[in-house]
């Protein structure tokens, strides 16, 4: 009973975040023969593996959309809102085939974005124009992915590596960033932190970003059953948020409920998403 309950469970989750394509490529990226840019032990396979990225992943599109030209661009060109899952999908996708894919593949993933990146430009509804290939927007966006991931993983992943290790997970993202156009990405979380922090003048919430926030925290397009599931990721991913980060969202900082609701809740739900999508062990 319990086996086909986890069965059930990690297969409804894959479906979610993979699309139908999903087992097809998970063999694909898996079982190719061929060299990776990324060996087995590296950081960056330990972290983008963990169920943490569930909570990362949604604080990392919230942090994003404090720059406005970034917000802009997920505005006007992503479907979001039209197609929420596919974004989620093909987003997950890429993450899989660059971290664990053979580096053919992986090169093939980060020409196919660049492609999609050179066609995305406009003007936001104050008149700044944007171009999503612009190397200064991609470093953003890497940066805050990056810092998402990895305060997710301190915090809820199964196996929290050490300080030497997060730097190593910095240096592992800074291959792909360089491949996707980012110059000079930082390589230890003390650059993350300085680059980070040198983008703060730029960063304001507009109303897409509040919108968009409002959007993935209290309007997700799923079922009822599962808002309270999803609600509690939710929440985690706003208690990682930067305090400052908070503030412009106009999210609240409730710190005595983050400790004693949010952050156990969180820890539980990961532990469930793992356990779901573990493959149980065979005895022969």
């Amino acid at each position: 009973m319990l086996t086909a309950v986890r069965e059930q469970l990690g297969q409804a989750l894959f479906r979610r975040v993979a699309g139908p394509d999903g087992p097809a490529n998970r063999a694909r990226i898996h079982d190719s023969p061929g060299p990776r840019w990324f060996a087995p032990d590296r950081p960056i396979r330990t972290v983008h593996g963990d169920a943490s990225m569930f909570i990362g992943g949604l604080g990392a599109l919230l942090l994003q959309s404090l720059h406005p030209l970034a917000m802009a661009a997920v505005a006007g060109h992503s479907g979001y809102r039209g197609d929420p899952w596919g974004r989620l999908q093909r987003t997950s996708t890429f993450l899989a085939v660059t971290t664990y894919g053979t580096a053919e593949d992986a090169q093939r993933a980060v020409d196919h974005v660049r492609g999609i990146h050179d066609r995305i430009r406009g003007t936001t509804t104050d008149g700044m124009p944007y171009h999503a290939a612009d190397p200064h927007l991609l470093a953003w966006v890497h940066a805050a992915e990056t810092d998402s991931f990895l305060r997710a993983h301190e915090r809820y992943g199964a196996r929290p590596l050490d300080p030497a290790g997060y730097d190593a997970y910095v240096a592992d993202t800074a291959r792909v960033a360089e491949a996707l156009g980012v110059i000079a990405p930082p390589r230890d979380r003390r650059e993350l932190s300085e680059r980070l922090t040198a983008y703060r003048p730029e960063l304001h919430a507009t109303p897409e970003a509040r919108a968009a926030a409002r959007f993935l925290l209290l309007r997700p397009p799923l079922p009822l059953a599962v808002r309270p599931f999803y609600g509690g990721l939710a929440a985690n991913a706003v208690a990682l948020l930067p305090s400052w980060a908070r503030d412009m969202l106009w999210l609240p900082r409730l710190s005595l409920v983050d400790d004693l609701a949010v952050r156990p809740t969180g820890q539980a739900l990961t532990r469930t998403i793992r356990w779901a999508m573990t493959p149980p062990r065979t005895h022969g």
